[in-house]
């Protein structure tokens, strides 16, 4: 019987530190939380907008997407800080503190809600020449020739930071599944989208994407 009132009293024990440990940690990401949004709102919300949906007053891509957040790593995040885009309305914040940079990674993190797979072919190279076809046909519209982009319409596709920091699969994933809740639809077949490409048909427009990148 004294076995099994200690082993009860060890369980209540450590149920009563895991919850202490658990509120401690919530109360320590709150913080660091609301530090981001505060940094969010100093030096991003202009662009991206207040709920980061990219409702800002001026040019600025939507980070409150469930597509997007599911596709990049808070690396990822911290190199789109840190380097900005040349020649766009982004700037690089290379002089930011390494934990303002946490807290403002945490901020965006903090809005996914959704763990989504989306998936891409073990091959990805295609071929560039019927890309170009492509990309003029369903692309050109938004991102603009030689894939600039377009204000209020599309982002650069080929910006040097951007080519450099996204990879192959992230552009493909974008390209077949688009982001929700913006201009970009899906273009793969099955999805949704008015789009309906091939497997092959998106790898040849992210290789002509890919061709871009100035060596």
């Amino acid at each position: 019987m004294k076995k099994v009132l200690i082993g009860l009293y060890l369980i209540i024990i450590v149920g009563i530190f895991t919850l202490l440990f658990s509120n401690d940690l919530k109360e320590k990401k709150n913080k660091v939380v609301s530090a981001g949004e505060k940094i969010f709102g100093q030096q991003c919300i202009t662009c991206h907008g207040e709920t980061g949906k990219g409702e800002g007053t001026k040019t600025g891509t939507a980070l409150n997407n469930q597509h997007f957040l599911n596709t990049i790593s808070d690396k990822d995040l911290k190199n789109y800080i840190k380097y900005g885009l040349t020649g766009t309305e982004m700037p690089s914040y290379q002089s930011i503190s390494k934990k303002d940079m946490n807290n403002l990674v945490t901020y965006i993190r903090n809005w996914q809600t959704e763990n989504i797979t989306l998936s891409t072919p073990k091959n990805i190279k295609g071929n560039v020449q019927n890309g170009i076809r492509l990309y003029k046909t369903y692309c050109l519209t938004c991102h603009g020739e030689n894939a600039a982009g377009m204000q209020k319409m599309g982002p650069s596709l080929s910006n040097a930071e951007y080519l450099k920091y996204t990879s192959d699969e992230q552009i493909w994933i974008t390209t077949a599944y688009g982001r929700e809740d913006t201009r970009m639809g899906p273009s793969l077949k099955g999805q949704e989208g008015v789009r309906q490409l091939k497997e092959n048909d998106v790898s040849d427009i992210v290789s002509y994407i890919r061709s871009l990148q100035k060596k």
